[in-house]
């Protein structure tokens, strides 16, 4: 009994040392997406699927991208969207090269364990940028909610899973972030694989459970839906959730 409260104090330093964000000085010009602009439309089809042995493939491609993200750490001299651009880019980017370091699988869940913010495959520190280290957790959670407080952010990561909303064809830019983000939304919203909405009733997604406080700052859930929705939700609409497919989003022949 005695080695519990030794336990869950361990447990607890390394909670709280993985939410502990880099102090980085740099002055480097923000980054082009280009080189991943046209790996995903080379690799990413128009549902979202991903082909990742032609990522292997080209991986040196996606490798140079990478090490010009790992090199262009975004500083004060950056346009919030030209921040915050890079770090969706930079998270899909990173999950791409995590998938394909572990490929064959058949989940992003399969590559660690499921201790929340000790073991999973987002708790994985192996990204480095300008000798700064950061798990896909810290990308999503303390950087991209933490600072925009924008909960379009959810549309745009993608988690390499079937039920996660679609990887897109497009690196995410600085000049039509908000375009970019509200076609996101969008397009999540009404799709029936994701959402299946009537007047009367919604099954939507788990991400709206999962992350209710960051969709009902401003209104409820309902009225959240129904800033996208092609069908508006009557008011007292019943609101039932998906199971959620962790199954890998991958192209198949």
């Amino acid at each position: 009994m005695s080695r519990l409260p030794a336990f869950f104090f361990i447990v607890s330093i390394l909670i709280l040392s993985s939410c502990a964000l880099p102090d980085v000085q740099s002055t480097v010009p923000p980054v082009s997406h280009q080189q991943w602009d046209a790996l995903l439309k080379k690799h990413v089809n128009d549902e979202g699927l991903v082909n990742y042995e032609g990522f292997i493939a080209d991986s040196t491609d996606l490798n140079i991208y990478l090490k010009d993200l790992s090199e262009h750490h975004p500083n004060g001299g950056w346009t919030s969207n030209e921040r915050k651009a890079y770090w969706i880019n930079a998270y899909n980017a990173f999950t791409v090269q995590l998938i394909i370091r572990n490929y064959p699988l058949e989940s992003i869940k399969d590559i660690a364990g499921n201790l929340y913010k000790i073991n999973t495959p987002w708790d994985i520190r192996f990204i480095i940028i300008e000798g700064a280290d950061y798990d896909l957790n810290n990308i999503e959670h303390d950087i991209l909610r933490k600072r925009w407080d924008d909960p379009r952010i959810h549309f745009a990561v993608n988690c390499a899973s079937i039920s996660c909303p679609k990887l897109q064809r497009f690196a995410f830019s600085a000049k039509a972030l908000d375009a970019e983000l509200d076609q996101c939304a969008k397009a999540f919203i009404n799709d029936p694989k994701f959402n299946s909405i009537t007047p009367e009733s919604a099954e939507l997604s788990r991400i709206f459970k999962w992350f209710s406080g960051d969709f009902t700052q401003e209104t409820d859930i309902i009225g959240y839906i129904n800033r996208y929705s092609n069908t508006p939700l009557n008011e007292d609409a019943e609101i039932t959730y998906k199971e959620y497919d962790w199954g890998l989003n991958r192209m198949v022949d």
